[in-house]
């Protein structure tokens, strides 16, 4: 008797995400990967054939890719976890964030339909969220984000543009998003609890991966008593048990110090700080991790191994 494994199939799997996860499960002797020849990889006819074929599929693509993807996958048992923004505020799929509230991690292990978060959108959650529902920062605070990506963040064509023939002319530093409507604030506002769409102003560096992201608190807006050290401790709090998060101690005032996006590059690790000046005024929130890590393939293996143990085991005689 040989127990059956799980068939996994990679909708995107030549896209920067997807031949991440590829990477990361192609080695692995605890399930099966679906391919598709480079011939049809974008032929409906065969991805919905891989989509019935699948127990569960992990959609690379862009977001109307992944709409079509969800709608061939119709009528089919596959369970999907889509990477893309398509579906990440829609109440009918689950937030594929663990840390995000206590009982999250067995809501998208029992689930059909989970959304990969977005790779800012998971710094900013996992810092606001907890202070928000703890009642340390007020929900109807209209909030600045300022984050920097590794230009890895953009795709293929931030490789191309940055690793390529024109490598010498790629910016050393390129802000986007300054019409205020990048499509993370939606996301950021509706999973982090506020009332109001963030003023987040996202940039890409010159360097592969990584992220640094910066939140500016005034404690004159803050509930009376409410510290750099309160702060601190709630997120120690809610995210003990998580081992991705690392929520970092006090730093002595005199001691200069940076944050190097690339410092967690190749883990699946995310770091958070809580950083004040001298009279206590003012208060900086922080998160360093890996785009690619737990900012994408990471949180999707993360995401797949929870469902995975949610699976029926099946025995084939």
């Amino acid at each position: 008797m040989t127990i059956s494994k799980p068939r996994v199939f990679i909708d995107g799997d030549q896209g920067t995400t997807g031949l991440q996860i590829l990477e990361r499960l192609g080695g692995r002797q605890d399930l099966q990967l679906l391919t598709l020849p480079e011939a049809v990889r974008k032929d409906p006819q065969a991805r919905a054939c891989a989509l019935q074929q699948a127990d569960i599929a992990i959609l690379c693509l862009p977001d109307a890719a992944a709409r079509e993807a969800v709608a061939l996958a119709a009528g089919c048992d596959v369970r999907i976890i889509d990477a893309s923004s398509a579906h990440r505020t829609d109440p009918a799929w689950i937030y594929g964030l663990p840390e995000l509230t206590p009982g999250q991690s067995a809501q998208i292990a029992s689930a059909m339909r989970v959304s990969n978060p977005g790779c800012y959108p998971t710094g900013a959650v996992l810092l606001l969220r907890p202070l928000i529902d703890a009642g340390l920062i007020p929900a109807d605070l209209t909030l600045a984000i300022h984050a920097i990506s590794g230009y890895s963040g953009q795709g293929r064509a931030g490789v191309a543009r940055h690793e390529g023939a024109t490598a010498a002319q790629a910016p050393a530093l390129q802000l986007y998003g300054l019409d205020l409507r990048h499509k993370h604030a939606p996301e950021i506002r509706l999973h982090a609890g506020l009332a109001h769409r963030p003023i987040f102003v996202p940039a890409y560096g010159h360097y592969r991966q990584g992220i640094v992201m910066t939140i500016p608190l005034s404690r004159d807006r803050l509930p009376m008593g409410v510290s750099a050290t309160r702060l601190r401790a709630a997120l120690i709090e809610h995210h003990a048990g998580h081992p991705a998060v690392q929520v970092a101690g006090a730093r002595a005032g005199d001691q200069p110090f940076t944050l190097d996006p690339q410092a967690l590059n190749g883990t699946d690790d995310i770091r958070l700080e809580v950083l004040d000046s001298p009279d206590g005024e003012q208060i900086l929130l922080a998160a360093v991790f890996d785009n690619l890590g737990k900012g994408a393939a990471g949180a999707a293996v993360q995401n797949l191994n929870l469902m995975l143990a949610e699976r029926p085991v099946l025995a084939v005689v």
